[in-house]
């Protein structure tokens, strides 16, 4: 079937179309149906129905004769670490650990707080929580003792599973002293802590309150699979909010396996044996749907990589492990390629591995730019394909189904919506706008299965987050188009598009174009305050590794592009040069707080960033451009 077919087949019957893709995974008790409407806009999928999600991510394919299949390659130059963990491995571990959780009282329903590094075990303490029905909150691990507190109040935990520490380049981050500091600062406290004592930092424990994983372990019965209904959430993972309060997205079982299990073939085209690798952390959405979760719910061997594009130990790391683990479907953000390309602009890197077992790279996370996609295109000769989703959704809203049919690639574009989106482009009004006109991007309800029915303990801010603005639909909070022949355009969030005397101007088309200089690694740009204008676009400008030339003319070449391509009335006069730009660990840009630094205005340091230190280097950028505006 045409990728034309599957969609419209799912458009007409809704209702059998995920009916039909529910019979792949493994029920206690089979639902009545699929779509539960009754309190709508707050619906539900499969809620009838039982099963448990550890069970079909690792029992069932140790049931089927396919145990002693590698589950789990855990990669790790930070600590020059490799190994493998077979399904049957995998499925002993995580009952062992389910078993000595519930000696200590968690059962369905409570909820867990995992707070690890890349490392196997943070897998098997989320496949833990999931064997048992309780409810897990990964936490990205070495976040700020303050933000930690925050979510542990939201999530009132039962336990705290953690580990002792996490490796950086160049230093260790002592993650056993954080999460005592969020304990001290949180009213909510764990009945008890599990900590995974590494042997880069052995941590202190506190008698009658912490545990050592290992030694927590001895002389327990493991743990079976405790069927749950279809709609019992399976995590929580909270994701910034705008007021600074944490959003807790509740992800429901049933949903989940028959979403994620779903796009494995259709989407990814990988069957189970095959190696895929998504290089995430599972602090993020990208590490629970496609490091832990989908990869093991289609029978497929999943990478669990403790290290970075480049400097553990170069930018040919990605190219090392994929030739070496013969990883045939691979999953990365566009940040980690423009890293790679500004260390490695010529490919040199590349050139020293057989990457013949590659079939295809899929890039989420922040807009892929087209010169991006074109050097991952040259430098791999596979498909680069774009794809856009979000946290809220746990996977692709839009994407190119290789699996169904690969469709031709527009650079700039993650293709088309995945069946199960019914995605609008709509203005203020909410009325549908034409092809090629920009607007807010909104998908009709119900959202498809495995997407978030409501925020945690937050069912007012859930309405006021997503569904009041466009009545019967969810708002992303993205902003792009449409083309003619339907490709969504996604061109910054509803926040980045910026007026300028009028004119609603995308800062990702003009990001687009500065990324097409030669000399320019990666880019950002921001609207500034303008008194005459409105707003005023300012560019930020990365070079790429070796390039000696006067910043001036760079800028001045930079800024003629966009009078060039986009026109003068972007008003784009404002540029410079910096090293480097401020993200959050995902390598999402933080453009809200450049915005609010450039402005004057008082802002909070996000809970997420990777390194402070840049935002000083963007405040001098920022004076030597004028900004804040004296008075």
């Amino acid at each position: 079937m045409t990728y034309s077919e599957v969609y419209e087949g799912w458009k007409s019957d809704p209702e059998g179309f995920w009916m039909d893709a529910a019979e792949a995974i493994d029920w206690d008790k089979k639902p009545s149906k699929a779509l539960f409407g009754e309190n709508a806009p707050m619906y539900e999928w499969f809620s009838d129905g039982m099963v448990n999600t550890c069970w079909n991510a690792v029992d069932r394919h140790v049931e089927n004769g396919r145990g002693d299949q590698v589950a789990i390659i855990y990669d790790s130059p930070i600590t020059g670490t490799r190994k493998s963990i077979s399904y049957v491995m995998l499925r002993n571990r995580v009952a062992q650990l389910a078993g000595a959780l519930r000696a200590k009282g968690v059962e369905k329903g409570d909820r867990v707080i995992i707070y690890m590094p890349m490392i196997p075990e943070a897998l098997e303490a989320m496949l833990a929580c999931a064997r048992l029905g309780a409810i897990h909150s990964v936490v990205f691990g070495g976040f700020a003792a303050h933000e930690l507190a925050v979510r542990i109040d939201d999530a009132k935990p039962k336990c705290i599973i953690a580990a002792s520490c996490g490796i950086e380049p160049g230093r260790i981050v002592h993650y056993k002293p954080l999460l005592d500091g969020a304990l001290e600062q949180s009213t909510h406290q764990p009945d008890f802590c599990v900590i995974f004592q590494r042997e880069y930092e052995v941590a202190h424990l506190e008698e009658g309150r912490d545990y050592n994983w290992h030694g927590f372990q001895y002389g327990v019965e493991p743990a079976e699979c405790v069927p749950v209904e279809g709609n019992h959430p399976a995590y929580i993972l909270y994701t910034s909010g705008t007021t600074g309060q944490p959003k807790g997205v509740v992800r429901p079982t049933g949903g989940h396996l028959v979403a994620l299990n779903w796009t494995m073939k259709n989407l990814y085209n990988v069957d189970p044996g095959d190696v895929f690798w998504a290089a995430s952390d599972v602090g993020w959405v990208v590490g629970h749907s496609y490091i832990c979760y989908a990869p093991l719910i289609s029978g497929n061997t999943t990478i669990v990589f403790e290290g970075k594009p480049i400097g553990t130990p170069d930018a040919g790391t990605f190219w090392r492990i994929i030739s070496e683990h013969k990883v045939k479907s691979f999953f990365t953000a566009p940040t980690a390629f423009r890293a790679i390309k500004r260390e490695d602009p010529k490919g040199e890197f590349v050139k020293k591995y057989d990457l013949s077992c590659l079939k295809a790279l899929y890039l989420a996370g922040e807009r892929a730019d087209p010169d991006t996609i074109h050097w991952a295109q040259d430098q791999l000769g596979v498909p680069v394909i774009d794809h856009w989703w979000q946290t809220e959704t746990g996977w692709a809203i839009a994407g190119n189904p290789l699996g169904i049919e690969e469709l031709p690639v527009k650079v700039g574009s993650p293709s088309v919506p995945m069946p199960g989106y019914d995605v609008h482009i709509l203005d203020e009004g909410g009325h549908e706008v034409g092809p090629n006109t920009l607007g807010a991007i909104a998908i009709k309800l119900p959202l498809p299965p495995g997407t978030l029915p409501t925020l945690w303990n937050a069912e007012d801010r859930f309405h006021k987050s997503y569904l009041n603005h466009f009545p019967g639909y969810y708002e992303t909070g993205d902003a792009g188009y449409k083309d003619e022949d339907g490709y969504l355009y996604i061109m910054a969030r509803t926040d980045d598009v910026i007026n300028v005397a009028g004119h609603r101007l995308s800062t990702g088309a003009m990001e687009e174009v500065l990324a097409s200089h030669p000399d320019v690694a990666e880019c950002a740009v921001i609207g500034v305050s303008d008194d005459l204008k409105g707003q005023l676009p300012m560019g930020f400008l990365c070079l790429t590794t070796g390039v000696d030339r006067d910043h001036a003319e760079v800028v001045k070449e930079c800024v003629s592009l966009v009078r060039d391509q986009i026109g003068p009335v972007a008003a784009f006069k404002l540029a410079c040069v910096v090293d480097r730009l401020p993200k959050t660990r995902s390598g999402k840009i933080l453009r809200g707080t450049m915005v609010k630094i450039a402005d004057g205005e008082e802002f909070k340091m996000p809970a997420t960033i990777d390194d402070p230190a840049i935002l000083d280097e963007i405040a001098e950028a920022l004076k030597g451009l004028g900004y804040p505006k004296a008075g």
